[in-house]
């Protein structure tokens, strides 16, 4: 059963832009804080950018005034936007909750993953 959905992947040349998407359960969405994650080819899967349990925003550095992590409450979605887009952000890109926001069964939710690819 798949629990995240997520769209908007695709290919693009160096300088343009992306958004993707997932959207999930009422359920997992309330009670779970969502972050993006992505695995280049031949290297570690490593975190984009999240939404800390308190609301707060986190980004790697190398992502740090290009991407736009977000939420929509009503959609039970959560978005990355992705600028200005390099070479090095060519990836699998997958959307997780894995915070539980509250006291109860732990966040463990993983997408599918998402292709990236950035062209010169």
């Amino acid at each position: 059963q798949v629990q995240l959905v997520e769209s908007g992947g695709g290919s693009v040349q160096a300088g343009g832009s992306l958004k993707l998407s997932c959207v999930t359960s009422r359920y997992i969405f309330s009670r779970c804080a969502m972050g993006w994650y992505r695995q280049a080819p031949g290297k570690e899967r490593d975190l984009v950018s999240r939404i800390r349990t308190d609301g707060t925003t986190s980004y790697a550095d190398s992502v740090k005034g290009r991407f736009t992590i977000s939420q929509d409450n009503a959609k039970n979605a959560l978005y990355l936007q992705m600028s200005s887009l390099k070479t090095e952000d060519t990836a699998v890109y997958y959307c997780a909750a894995d915070r539980a926001k509250t006291w109860g069964p732990p966040c463990n939710y993983w997408g599918q993953g998402t292709q990236v690819t950035v062209s010169s």
